[in-house]
């Protein structure tokens, strides 16, 4: 099984990026994982942000495979642990499909968007720029890997 991590936004931080780099690495053999950044819709004074979140949602869609299960980060998820994250890449990998999880502009995700999702995961109630949600979302992937493997990563 393969991972896609589609994101609207580009340049990442330094240390985002580093940060990103060193899980994604860790992750290579047991979960690959690509990162597609897509370009955010156009917003600002005398723009329609609807226009700009319908536009991301677009390229988002257009970004996916044909076959291929979505999760989509939204606040409106389900929150899970990392426990329950670990069951859930369980069952993906029996699902013998590749997974891509989607994070969407600074708006969110165009309803299209959701409507494709068949999951939506919360990483819970704080709001946290989407660059930080890129590396949350690759370490905990990374923990739930080693949860399934019985490495002592995690500490609970």
């Amino acid at each position: 099984m393969r991972a896609r991590l589609i994101a609207i936004g580009e340049r990442m931080p330094a240390w985002v990026a580093e940060g990103f780099a060193e899980y994604r690495k860790r992750l290579s053999h047991d979960l690959p994982l690509e990162l597609i950044e897509l370009k955010p819709g156009a917003r600002g004074k005398g723009r329609d942000d609807v226009r700009a979140i319908h536009d991301e949602g677009v390229a988002m869609l257009a970004a996916l495979p044909r076959d291929i299960q979505v999760i989509a980060l939204d606040g409106r998820g389900k929150a899970w642990s990392s426990e329950e994250l670990a069951e859930q890449l369980a069952k993906w990998r029996m699902a013998g499909r590749d997974i891509a999880f989607l994070i969407g502009g600074p708006d969110g995700h165009a309803p299209e968007v959701l409507a494709r999702a068949d999951q939506k995961w919360s990483l819970g109630p704080l709001t946290l720029p989407h660059m930080l949600v890129r590396l949350v979302l690759v370490e905990q992937l990374y923990r739930a890997t080693t949860l399934l493997a019985g490495h002592p990563y995690h500490r609970a």
